[in-house]
């Protein structure tokens, strides 16, 4: 018999590779590559989010900045009860949880890998109160423990490096993985948010976000509503935080698809 040539031999151990680095999306159960350890991952989302506090200036609007710490620390509440219901608190493992309002005109939110969020002022008009910012900050909190930034990360790392390990790359090739990394998660005051995320993983942010503030005791009602105030903010074009999502019309009707199964974890 003859050998395998090497070069298949290689593709195919990095296709086993792929294969054995799935994860499952909570909640909507699809199957992600994840080639990147949460604590690999945490440390430099921290580093990152250090940096963008350094280069940005902090609201010194008392009530508004309250408000985000309020509502994030609900939301934060809700994500932690929900992954300890359903026997998963330990993909919460090394999360260090931090709300902060960024003076800014632009109408954005991001959540880092950990729990690190931003919000920008420009955004407060359009969410108008706490279920506002809890619809965004659902949303955008289901993007990070949905693992969304990894996953595009993962899929870079398998395309550019065959999946080598986080770890490997760094010390190896150490440019080549902090181009990755930005790819993945560039964010900053010159940028305003993470890079566009896929119209599927905006549409599992959108249901999980659904149930985050309704389990926070925010009305899911509210969500419909925001997107198409949001909407209507962009003047007939979308504004740079929806540039990517879905149309208002299918995010409407998705969100109101969702609406009974989020409405049975809303306790007012």
């Amino acid at each position: 018999m003859r050998p395998f040539p090497r070069t298949t031999l290689a593709a195919a151990l990095a296709a086993l590779l792929l294969v054995a680095a799935c994860a499952t999306v909570p909640l909507t159960g699809r199957r992600q590559l994840s080639l990147i350890p949460d604590s690999q991952l945490n440390a430099m989302s921290f580093q990152q989010y250090a940096q963008v506090l350094d280069e940005s200036r902090l609201s010194t609007d008392p009530e508004a900045t309250a408000m985000i710490k309020r509502v994030g620390a609900r939301i934060q509440g809700a994500v932690e009860r929900y992954f300890a219901q359903t026997g998963q608190s330990d993909q919460l493992d090394g999360y260090a949880w931090e709300f902060n309002l960024i003076e800014s005109d632009q109408a954005n939110a991001w959540c880092m890998p950990g729990g690190k969020v931003a919000f920008y002022t420009g955004i407060l008009a359009i969410c108008r109160d706490d279920a506002g910012v809890a619809v965004v900050m659902g949303h955008e909190v289901a993007h990070a423990v949905a693992h969304h930034g990894g996953e595009r990360m993962s899929q870079q790392m398998a395309v550019q490096l065959g999946g080598m390990a986080l770890s490997e790359a760094v010390s190896s090739k150490p440019e080549q993985t902090r181009s990755i990394y930005m790819t993945a998660f560039a964010v900053g005051a010159q940028y305003g948010a993470l890079l566009p995320y896929s119209r599927t993983h905006e549409s599992e942010a959108d249901r999980l976000g659904l149930i985050f503030m309704a389990m926070a005791g925010y009305d899911p009602r509210e969500a419909p509503r925001f997107w198409e105030r949001m909407n209507a903010a962009g003047g007939g074009a979308p504004p740079e935080f929806m540039s990517s999502h879905p149309s208002d019309e299918t995010r409407v009707r998705n969100l109101n698809e969702w609406m009974p199964e989020a409405l049975g974890y809303y306790k007012p």
